[in-house]
């Protein structure tokens, strides 16, 4: 099997492990392929490949997401280092709105995270110098670019870093509360 597939406990949202060929040399991995995502029932078509590199263990990137009609799909990977992955259900109709569920990504086991739209997204570096890459299905829209603040008490995510030693920007730390949120997301999303 070229893709070990885990559902997580959030409707749509996957922790994917692609097959690892190793041999002397090194490795080699396919990160994606669109037929076999397709028959993993993830059908997005990706248009943009970001990429970010977190100096400092602790740094938190999130909790990060676009509006309609520029909401996205994520498929997020870690190139070097590892990460704590954290994403919400924002769908308003959805039974696990406001929920949370994680998954630990690491260079060394190229786990994926795909993320669908109408979900918050965001991760926790484990280690300094951690490389995270990640594909989108629609274009970076300033003018949908929204978040939620990723110490939010109601969300209650278990980061693993202590907020006085977090390493975040001013942007993300000025982001609003989940209890200010009114979701522009339905259960169901194209």
């Amino acid at each position: 099997m070229l893709l070990d597939v885990k559902p997580l406990k959030l409707d749509g949202v996957k922790l994917i492990r692609p097959k690892k060929f190793s041999d002397e040399r090194g490795y080699f991995i396919e990160t994606f392929n669109a037929r076999l995502y397709s028959r993993a029932g993830i059908d997005a078509v990706f248009v943009q490949d970001n990429q970010s590199l977190s100096l400092k263990a602790g740094t938190i990137r999130g909790l990060h997401f676009q509006n309609p009609p520029a909401s996205q799909a994520k498929l997020v990977r870690v190139l070097r280092g590892s990460i704590f992955d954290a994403v919400v259900d924002l769908r308003a109709a959805s039974k696990s709105y406001g929920q949370w569920c994680s998954a630990t990504l690491t260079g060394e086991g190229a786990e994926q995270l795909f993320v669908p739209r109408g979900f918050a997204h965001g991760f926790c570096t484990l280690e300094s110098g951690t490389e995270v890459a990640y594909k989108v299905d629609a274009f970076y829209a300033p003018s949908c670019d929204s978040g939620l603040r990723w110490d939010d008490p109601e969300l209650a995510i278990p980061w693993p870093v202590r907020p006085a030693e977090a390493v975040i920007s001013e942007k993300d730390a000025k982001l609003p509360f989940f209890r200010s949120f009114i979701s522009p997301f339905t259960a169901q999303l194209p």
